[in-house]
């Protein structure tokens, strides 16, 4: 019985390993098949009728040819402070907002709570939004990429959740050595909220690492287009404008995935230092009814 029991768990774990490399192989897939287009030479390109899993021969012209640009530093410092400073914000506002939403005692709460969920389901529209931004005066600028998107519904809902679930006696025991709500909040929720706070940081950053429609509706001078609309300018240019013919010697699909991997190398090397977080905080700070 014992033996039979140990060869169905073994028989299980097999499995479940095989199961799990084929879905770890089928996500893997998609990155690794960019990174060696981007990175293979145009005779490859060419023998192998474009496609290309593994590159016998590495070359970088796409990445020169991407980043050689005039507009690429630019753009990615207005992408890197949109980032942080958006983020900042989004992660100031939202926590601000999520602590007294998670105090059953609020007055209000249950409307307030319902009038956060039915921005999730309903929004007024591209239009009454641009005319709000540009009534606002911030039309043009940097803060029209922040400021319309300065709190998500949703992330806003796992922070409150992930505070909910906080012991309300570590509050009691506070406010007993007389503390007060805003030392609270920060000497006391803050530090124990850091891995919900990462976990909607990365939400987030990635959110705002890819701005691109707001910049596009928003932002007219090209000296404040973000990285992910320059280097929308430059493919449609390289589809526009035959590069091999023009002398690039490289093949347009290995210009686009080297932009691919620019545009997404940023988030990929970020995501490994706060992957315990996020598993933390994106299960702990899951919504509950």
């Amino acid at each position: 019985m014992v033996k039979s029991s140990l060869t169905e768990d073994r028989v299980f774990n097999t499995i479940t390993v095989v199961l799990l490399a084929i879905v770890g192989i089928t996500a893997v897939f998609p990155l690794l098949f960019v990174l060696s287009m981007s990175v293979t030479p145009y005779a490859e390109v060419l023998k192998n009728g474009g496609f290309i899993v593994i590159p016998r021969s590495v070359t970088l012209e796409g990445y020169r040819q991407v980043l050689s640009d005039d507009h690429i530093p630019r753009a990615f410092l207005v992408t890197v402070f949109i980032t942080v400073v958006g983020t900042a914000i989004n992660l100031l506002l939202s926590f601000l907002m999520a602590y007294p939403l998670s105090k059953k005692t609020l007055p209000g709460r249950s409307l307030l709570l319902m009038m956060v969920l039915f921005t999730m389901l309903f929004s007024g529209g591209m239009i009454p939004t641009y005319l709000i931004v540009k009534a606002t005066g911030i039309l043009n600028s940097v803060w029209a990429l922040i400021v319309p998107s300065a709190i998500s519904a949703f992330n806003l809902l796992i922070m409150k959740s992930f505070v909910e679930n906080l012991p309300e006696e570590l509050f009691e025991s506070a406010r007993v050595d007389g503390a007060k709500e805003w030392r609270i909040l920060f000497q006391l929720v803050v530090p124990l909220s850091v891995p919900v706070m990462l976990t909607v940081g990365l939400f987030y950053a990635v959110q705002h690492w890819n701005t691109l429609l707001s910049a596009i509706m928003y932002v007219n001078d090209r000296s404040l287009y973000p990285l992910q609309v320059v280097l929308r300018e430059i493919l449609v240019g390289a589809e526009s404008l035959d590069l091999v013919e023009a002398g690039a010697k490289i093949p347009s699909e290995t210009f686009k995935m080297a932009a691919v991997i620019i545009s997404t190398l940023p988030m990929i090397i970020v995501y490994p230092f706060i992957q315990k977080y996020f598993r933390k905080g994106a299960m702990l700070g899951s919504v509950k009814g």
